[in-house]
């Protein structure tokens, strides 16, 4: 079983920062992809970006301004999330994926509230 807890959320002002963490705890593998997701009111939730032992990808509405990270002993992943703007306001979901075989099995965290005011 795997548990995830989100935290770094906030209000901030457009051009601002945030640095949002996930800790997990149960079975992590550095092999499992850990990824941020997001989802505004009214729309579905989305990519973010993810990250798979060193390969990251993101989503072309963040790419240059946010950056994935993680530190394995700690069970650790992090959003660096620079210059925001309003259309960045969501809820960020932290995720792992693990793939057994053919099958892939996703792991969420409750989610946490990022605010940009223009």
């Amino acid at each position: 079983q795997v548990q995830l807890v989100e935290s770094g959320g906030g209000l901030v002002q457009a051009g601002g920062s945030l640095r949002l963490s996930c800790a997990a705890s149960g079975s992590i593998f550095s092999t499992d992809t850990r990824g941020w997701y997001r989802q505004a009111p009214g729309n579905q939730r989305e990519l973010v970006a993810t990250i798979t032992d060193g390969s990251t990808n993101y989503a072309d509405s963040v790419k240059g301004r946010f950056t994935i990270s993680r530190d394995n002993a700690k069970n650790t992943v992090y959003l660096q999330m620079n210059s925001l703007k309003p259309e960045d306001t969501a809820v960020y979901y932290c995720n792992v994926q693990k793939t057994w075989g053919l099958r892939k099995y996703d792991y969420w965290g409750q989610g946490t509230q990022v605010t940009v005011s223009s």
